[in-house]
């Protein structure tokens, strides 16, 4: 099994600092990123959308030419910070179909995608998972002819039922899951059960682990927050073994949102924990016979 790592992990250095964050001395750049992770020993990136300098075919081809450089296997994620905005905004909608071409270009065949956010959570569910799965049809047409799958995160909205619904409505193997695993627990969801229920349709993966921050409201998205991987309360392990008793053909993504505090401002040194953890892990479960 292949570790990476997804670019968000540097999202404060790529200007998103959130309200609670001070902002980094020097910045990164999509070039400095994959040299990071190459130096980190690293198989893939996930690559967001939101923090790319811009998507012309000229920068796309030479952006693309350092990945293959790097050999590096690749996801290319759309869809920060609220996606499809639960089956609200068309030109959203618009804009995911356009950048199934972005992915092309990278070489992507998996992109990931976003169908709502935090925002939407307590609002009904049924008619967004309607009019999303309508939504999904329509760019998994697209992305069929360009043999790209499509990879819905679980992005603090829905559970792994609701996630399963909406695939089966969608009904195509050009459409499956981008596993946050924090992400489920975020919304009362086990991830290793959420994992289970979902294996045979695993595009890609986020794996991000934590730990509640005592004195943080519990209602609050960052109550948990983001630790090294293997530190949390995310069995990573069993669930790397369902991926691998599945078939899954991507790689582990480490990612990381709000740092806990333990991890504040030092999101190198729990990048580089993470890394050599989830190696760890992908070696043990790789020599443990393979159960589907």
């Amino acid at each position: 099994m292949k570790v990476g790592i997804d670019s968000y992990c540097y999202h404060r250095f790529f200007g998103e600092v959130y309200p609670e964050q001070s902002a980094p001395v020097t910045g990164y750049t999509m070039d400095r990123l994959l040299g990071r992770a190459k130096e980190l020993g690293c198989d893939g990136v996930s690559l967001e959308s939101c923090f790319f300098p811009g998507f012309s075919e000229s920068y796309l081809r030479k952006l693309r030419g350092l990945l293959d450089g790097y050999e590096f296997d690749r996801v290319y994620a759309w869809g920060h910070p609220d996606g499809l905005e639960a089956g609200g905004n068309e030109a959203a909608k618009r804009d995911m179909i356009a950048h199934i071409e972005v992915a092309s270009l990278l070489g992507a065949k998996v992109m990931r995608v976003v169908g709502s956010s935090l925002r939407f959570l307590h609002e009904p569910h049924g008619p967004q998972l309607k009019i999303l799965a309508k939504w999904f049809k329509e760019a998994v047409a697209v992305a069929e002819e360009r043999d790209i799958k499509l990879a819905v995160e679980n992005h603090i909205d829905y559970n792994s039922h609701e996630i399963l619904q909406l695939i089966d409505a969608v009904g195509s193997d050009h459409f499956g899951v981008n596993l946050d695993t924090a992400n489920f627990l975020r919304v009362m969801d086990d991830p290793v059960e959420a994992t289970e229920r979902l294996k045979r349709h695993i595009y890609a993966t986020h794996i991000k682990d934590v730990l509640p921050v005592k004195g943080r409201s519990v209602k609050a998205w960052n109550y948990f927050a983001s630790v090294a991987a293997g530190e949390g309360l995310v069995a990573i392990d069993q669930i790397a073994a369902i991926l691998e008793g599945a078939g899954y053909e991507g790689f582990l993504a480490f990612e990381t949102d709000m740092p806990h505090p333990s991890w504040e401002n030092n999101e190198e040194g729990m990048i580089e924990k993470s890394i050599q953890y989830l190696k760890k892990v992908a070696l043990e479960v790789s020599r443990e016979p393979a159960h589907a």
